[in-house]
């Protein structure tokens, strides 16, 4: 089958994998730990996106009645950080799943010999545990995390790298998301973007950032 596109890119959490409860889980976990307020999973499925230390200072604001700015300045987020990134290792595929037809289409594409690489804002430690506990990292030609480059989304940085890595024009790739930042990615990276309308878009409809096509789920990549 001939594909319209040579390289098809995903994020990751939201897109691939509803990663939302189990993150929830090691959020409260820690916030348990230290005695603050719990949050609800709705409220972290808001915060994701924009990176895991991102999302857990998001809730530690929230919990602690502060503001970003107070809580990224404390002297006390180095120790949080680490019991969040133990409860989190913990939890990590847990109570995650596969969203519809992500697998299968994934196989189907490797096979059809499209490149197939994850770039997500998620923190290499925690990306790699998600894809293996849902056997798919063997699927990936390219992984970047959101911490292996000096920027994240939106920068188009990830983006651009894998374009290179694979010697394949802005033209001829594709951006699969579920974001305003995923847009704005592949908007910044000059390639095209669908998007899937259950994922993680801080609490706001998809269609409101102007993908190229929001599709119901990951088989549509297989009648492009």
């Amino acid at each position: 089958m001939t594909h319209q596109f040579d390289l098809v890119m995903f994020d990751l959490d939201g897109t691939l994998v509803e990663t939302a409860p189990e993150i929830a889980d090691a959020v409260n976990d820690t916030l348990r730990y230290f005695n603050l307020a719990e949050v609800s999973q709705r409220q972290v499925s808001d915060w994701i996106g924009q990176g895991t230390r991102t999302l857990l200072i998001r809730a530690l604001a929230f919990a602690g009645k502060s503001d970003f700015a107070t809580v990224s300045a404390s002297a006390s987020l180095t120790a949080i950080s680490a019991e969040f990134d133990r409860c989190y290792q913990r939890r990590c595929g847990t109570r995650s799943r596969l969203y519809p037809q992500v697998y299968q289409t994934l196989v189907t594409l490797r096979s059809q010999g499209v490149n197939l690489a994850v770039v997500t804002n998620k923190e290499g430690r925690y990306t790699r545990t998600v894809l293996g506990v849902h056997r798919l990292a063997p699927l990936f030609d390219c992984v970047v995390s959101g911490d292996s480059l000096t920027t994240r989304k939106p920068d188009p940085a990830g983006i651009l790298s894998c374009l290179t890595k694979f010697s394949v024009p802005p033209s001829r790739a594709l951006f699969v998301g579920d974001s305003s930042i995923d847009v704005a990615t592949a908007r910044n990276a000059g390639v095209t973007v669908w998007v899937l309308p259950y994922g993680y878009n801080m609490g706001q409809a998809i269609e409101v950032c102007s993908p190229d096509r929001v599709i119901s789920d990951l088989s549509a990549l297989l009648n492009d």
